[in-house]
C-alpha cells in the first residue's frame, strides 16, 4: 500500500484522491480527502469531506466525514457530521456536529 505524506509547511487547496493507498496530513489542505486510510496529524487541518475506510484524526477537521473505523485522539478537534461503523474517542476529544455510528454488519 502506498504512502503520501502532505508536510507542515504544505497546504493544498483542492481534493486530494488516493486510490488504495494511505493519506498523512502534517500540513493544511482545503477541500475533500479520499483514502484507503486517513491520518491528520496533530499539526495537521482539513477543511472539506474525508472518506476512507479507516480515518484517524489528531489536529483539526472541519466538514464530513465518513468511514467504517474512526479514531479521534485526545488532541482532536473536529466540526463535522459524522458517520462511521466503529468510533474510539480518547478522553479530550472535541467533537460538534452529527454523529451517526451505524455499528458493524
Amino acid at each position: 500500500m502506498s504512502s503520501s505524506i502532505i508536510e507542515e509547511d504544505l497546504t493544498i487547496e483542492g481534493n486530494v484522491s488516493s486510490s488504495g493507498g494511505s493519506v498523512e496530513i502534517n500540513g493544511c489542505v482545503v477541500g475533500d480527502v479520499s483514502a484507503e486510510t486517513i491520518t491528520v496529524q496533530l499539526s495537521g487541518s482539513v477543511d472539506g469531506a474525508l472518506s476512507a475506510k479507516k480515518i484517524t484524526v489528531e489536529g483539526k477537521h472541519k466538514g464530513r466525514l465518513n468511514c467504517d473505523d474512526l479514531k479521534l485522539a485526545s488532541t482532536s478537534q473536529v466540526q463535522a457530521d459524522v458517520v462511521a461503523k466503529a468510533m474510539e474517542t480518547e478522553s479530550g476529544a472535541k467533537v460538534v456536529g452529527k454523529v451517526k455510528i451505524t455499528g458493524r454488519q
